[in-house]
């Protein structure tokens, strides 16, 4: 076996026990006092760290209540979107979009001013002084 549990199991024996040392009140008045002052620091710890609890506490509440109520938007807002989906398949396409609608303005605003000119011009012909 090593030396070394034993050196240390030697040191231990030899060193002063004195059980009736915890047991004995304080000697000192002072000591008595920085304990209880330590113990009031304490107290008013535990009542400030009690306050901060509950003002999480309700505040964790508030946000629960706030989660439920966006959950709840939430799901609202998924079932407007299918009912939208659902009623744009339902309607009607239109039938010229509104690129397809300002050309179809267009040419027959054009067609028509050719049909006025034919008509205002009459049944007269002139000459055709450009072609020579």
């Amino acid at each position: 076996m090593r030396p070394g549990p034993w050196s240390f199991l030697l040191a231990l024996l030899l060193l002063p026990i004195d059980l009736h040392a915890e047991q004995t009140p304080p000697a000192f008045p002072a000591a008595a006092t920085a304990e209880q002052a330590q113990i009031d620091a304490l107290k008013q710890r535990l009542a400030i760290s009690e306050q901060q609890r509950e003002a999480l506490g309700t505040e964790l509440q508030a946000r629960e209540s706030e989660t439920v109520q966006l959950q709840r938007l939430r799901q609202e807002n998924q079932r407007l979107k299918l009912q939208l989906k659902k009623n744009q398949a339902v309607a009607p396409q239109p039938l010229l979009d509104d690129r397809q609608q300002w050309f179809a303005v267009g040419a027959s605003a054009a067609l028509l001013g050719v049909i006025l000119g034919g008509l205002l011009r009459g049944k007269r012909r002139s000459r055709r002084e450009w072609i020579n």
